[in-house]
Order: C-alpha cells, then sequence, then structure tokens
C-alpha cells in the first residue's frame, strides 16, 4: 500500500465511520472501483483508531466525567451511581455483544462477509430500515433516558456492523429511534458506544498490520492523521445535521449504492 492509498482511504474511513453508510464497505467497495486491493479486515480496523482518536477527543469532557463519577461510585458506596457513572456501565455492557460475536465470527468476518453481494445486500436491507425506523421513532428520549435495557438492545443491534454494509452507526441508530430516542440522542450514543468497541478491535489487529509486508509504518500513520481530521469534522457535522434533518438522504444513497454494486458484478464490473 502507498501514500496514495493510505490518504484515500482515511479520507474514506473518516467520512463514512460515524455517517450510517458503513466504513467497512466503503474500505472495501472503493479499491476495488479503483482497481486496488482489498485492505483487509485487519487494516480496516487498524484505520478505525483513527476515528476512536477523533470521537474521543470530540466527547473528551463527557468521558472524563463518566470516568471520575465511576470512580466516585467505586470509592464512596454511601451514595447512589450517579448518571454519568451509570452511561459509564452501559458503554460497557453495549460492546459485550459485539465482543462476542466479533471473537466467534471472526474467520467469517475476515472472508465470506467482505463478499461485495453480501456488502450490496446490506446496503439495501439496513438502508430501508434506518428509513423505517426514523420514520416511526417516536423521538421523544433524551440521552439522559437511556437505561440498561436500552444498552442491551442497541449493543445488540451494534453487534450486527460485523457484517460489512450494515455500518456500527447505522444499525445503532435503528436500534436507538426505535426505542424512541431523539436523533442527536441516538447518535451521541452511538459514537460514544463505539470507543470500547473500536479499541478493542484496532488494537488486537495493530500488530498484525504492522507485521504485514504490504503496509508501510509511514502509509499507516498518514492514513490514521488524515481519519482522526475527517472523523472529527464528521462528528461535527452530523450532529448538527440530525438536530434539523431526517436519515431520508441516507437512506437513499444506501440503496442506490447496493442497486449500483448489484448491477456492476451482474455485468462483471466488479
Amino acid at each position: 500500500m502507498n501514500t496514495l492509498e493510505a490518504v484515500v482511504l482515511g479520507i474514506v474511513q473518516g467520512l463514512t465511520e460515524f455517517i450510517p453508510v458503513s466504513s467497512s464497505a466503503h474500505l472495501r467497495i472503493v479499491p476495488a472501483l479503483l482497481g486496488w486491493e482489498d485492505p483487509g479486515a485487519a487494516f480496516t480496523a487498524v484505520l478505525q483508531l483513527g476515528s476512536l482518536v477523533a470521537v474521543i477527543g470530540y466527547f473528551f469532557k463527557d468521558l472524563v466525567q463518566m470516568a471520575r463519577a465511576a470512580w466516585v461510585a467505586v470509592t464512596d458506596r454511601s451514595r447512589p451511581p450517579s448518571p454519568a457513572a451509570r452511561q459509564l456501565v452501559y458503554l460497557i455492557v453495549g460492546t459485550i455483544p459485539i465482543a462476542v460475536l466479533g471473537t466467534l465470527l471472526k474467520h467469517k468476518i475476515e472472508n465470506e462477509f467482505r463478499a461485495l453481494a453480501v456488502i450490496a445486500a446490506a446496503q439495501i436491507f439496513f438502508g430501508l430500515a434506518l428509513g423505517i425506523a426514523d420514520k416511526a421513532s417516536r423521538k421523544t428520549r433524551s440521552f439522559d433516558d437511556i437505561g440498561m435495557r436500552d444498552a442491551v438492545v442497541i449493543g445488540c443491534g451494534q453487534a450486527l456492523a460485523l457484517v460489512p454494509g450494515a455500518s456500527r452507526s447505522g444499525v445503532t441508530l435503528i436500534a436507538a429511534l426505535g426505542l424512541g430516542f431523539e436523533r442527536a440522542a441516538a447518535a451521541r450514543f452511538s459514537f460514544l458506544l463505539s470507543v470500547p468497541a473500536v479499541a478493542g478491535a484496532g488494537i488486537k489487529e495493530l500488530k498484525v498490520v504492522l507485521h504485514a509486508r504490504d503496509v508501510s509504518a509511514s502509509a499507516l500513520a498518514i492514513g490514521l492523521a488524515v481519519t482522526v481530521v475527517v472523523s472529527y469534522a464528521s462528528i461535527a457535522w452530523l450532529l448538527k445535521f440530525l438536530r434539523t434533518r431526517t436519515m431520508l438522504p441516507f437512506v437513499v444513497y444506501r440503496v442506490a449504492l447496493g442497486a449500483l454494486i448489484f448491477a456492476m458484478l451482474a455485468a462483471g464490473r466488479l
């Protein structure tokens, strides 16, 4: 992998990690369209560390508040845990399903799930599901209303993102909207929920990528740096967008992309 490929893939990762269109799918589709080799599931997981840095930076105050509140809850049992402490627990609980299934399905994630036909089908199916959830949701619950049941349901939804094309942010938004959360609140929890999941997957695969002969440390560093900048901008843009707009543009894009992939596969262009 050369520097140009690393920069392009870093931009793709940053643009698509938090927007509900699936970063892993685009990191598979874009190289295929450009005639490049598939960067692989391991490289995809490591590149997501750039998005992790961005989301930690964007929500740094929230994460520090949660950590401090959790420490107080552990060291001072004389009073009940604060909402911030409970929110940290919810993030941990919500990560368990994807951690378990990610381990059990590792071989399929790296092979069968990366088939372009699977990605196209997931783009269309979950795109339509996002549109239905957005239309049917009551959107009356705020971020502070999140409870343990919500964390479990949204966490189970996040596990579906192991299929490229489903979109981690997309499936968590579908689950959160289905539970009646406002769009911005659903997106905020989705972004925070990505922290432990992306950290675990990225760190686990980092050694594999660094030892790969086709990816240099310098190219990886450049790709990660680009990802950080673009991811941070994407988070800020999407949270602002969802305050006043619907999910319709993403639904249309996903269905169109899935249909395009199927058409190109049928024509032998991919």
